[in-house]
């Protein structure tokens, strides 16, 4: 099997040369260049035909996204993993990337205390990430075999829900970039989203999507109480949890270990709507590698609540959906532009029954 190319592009030569030394000793990369900057790079890309570009965002004379918009322009499926700092600039400049096309990121250790951390990490974050894209995105779940003793069969009508619970990885803020913005101001329930990202990049998300919606956006904070019309996204390096406090349902945040190497973790936000809400819960689960969320969904379904699924010719990564629908546990597989208005027809049965359904 021919080994994945890489083209390493940072204006460190430090980082240059750790990354390519790390990349280089897994058995499945091969590190085929490096470049200083993204001048350097484009010249370079036609000679060693990268199947992965690893793209550094702050950089002199051209910088990642000057970088990325030239690539696209004349590679428009070539693999491009943003490599940023946690920094609120790198943050910001990431997340403007991957709304011009950026396939993925990963954050570059920062203050980890030790080379082996260091390793640790880009074998841990980019690492998987190459080898996913420089693939070809062939990511398929596998069959899950689900007790389904204990999960109620599904039914076909549609039943008053209350809240909205989304999970999602990679793909994710082009995704809920597209969804959320659909939705009226007026939405008669709350929304929670669980993004896997690190801290800074939650908050940014959160402020970037709230800039494009009716809808209000913010990234989760303790007590806050859960109203209609307002979605909270679960901050980077917590989980997010609802407790209801007589009539009311408020957020709560903690630092328990991941679940399914994730924190925040869908699962975990999924268990505890299931617990506060019960059937008149909705999960949504969209695009991301892995399956976090397939858990949360046995609850949901537990309860009698109701699931949708990202489909797979929509998805990014048909990992985490995949897994839901390859279980048996989704009520329905929504392309993604069909997303926001297959949500809005559940949540007006609230307010005006509709015939036919």
């Amino acid at each position: 099997m021919p080994k994945i190319r890489v083209l390493v592009v940072d204006d460190a030569v430090v980082v240059r040369s750790r990354v390519s030394k790390i990349l280089s000793h897994d058995a499945e990369l091969e590190v085929v260049d490096v470049a200083a900057n993204g001048r350097i790079a484009l010249a370079k890309i036609p000679y060693v035909n990268p199947d992965v570009i690893i793209l550094d965002v702050e950089m002199p004379d051209l910088n990642g996204l000057e970088t990325l918009a030239a690539i696209r322009q004349s590679y428009p499926q070539l693999p491009v993993i943003m490599f940023s700092t946690s920094t609120r600039i790198g943050a910001t400049a990431t997340l403007e990337a991957l709304s011009l096309g950026a396939s993925d990121y990963a954050t570059k250790p920062s203050n980890l205390g030790s080379m082996e951390a260091t390793t640790k990490h880009i074998r841990e974050e980019l690492i998987p990430k190459i080898k996913l894209f420089g693939a070809g995105i062939s990511v398929v779940s596998p069959a899950i075999t689900v007790n389904h003793a204990d999960v109620p069969p599904q039914r076909p009508k549609i039943e008053q829900i209350d809240v909205i619970a989304i999970g999602v990885s990679t793909g994710g803020p082009n995704a809920l970039a597209q969804i959320l913005p659909e939705l009226p101001g007026n939405l008669a329930v709350p929304i929670l989203i669980v993004q896997h990202m690190p801290p800074m990049f939650t908050k940014l998300l959160a402020e970037r999507l709230a800039s494009k919606c009716q809808i209000a956006v913010d990234e989760a904070i303790p007590g806050a109480v859960l109203e209609p019309g307002k979605a909270w996204i679960a901050p980077g390096d917590f989980h997010m949890v609802v407790q209801r406090h007589g009539n009311m349902v408020r957020i709560d945040t903690h630092k328990d270990p991941p679940e399914n190497s994730c924190r925040p973790a869908v699962d975990v936000l999924l268990r505890s709507v299931a617990e506060v809400y019960g059937g008149r819960s909705l999960a949504v689960i969209l695009t991301g590698m892995g399956q976090d969320g397939l858990q949360g969904c046995q609850h949901i379904r537990e309860v009698g609540g109701k699931i949708l699924a990202q489909d797979k010719a929509s998805s990014v990564v048909w990992g985490m959906p995949g897994f839901v629908v390859n279980a048996g546990l989704a009520d329905q597989i929504v392309p993604l532009d069909q997303m926001a208005g297959e949500i809005m027809r559940r949540v007006r049965y609230n307010q005006v029954p509709i015939l036919g359904l």
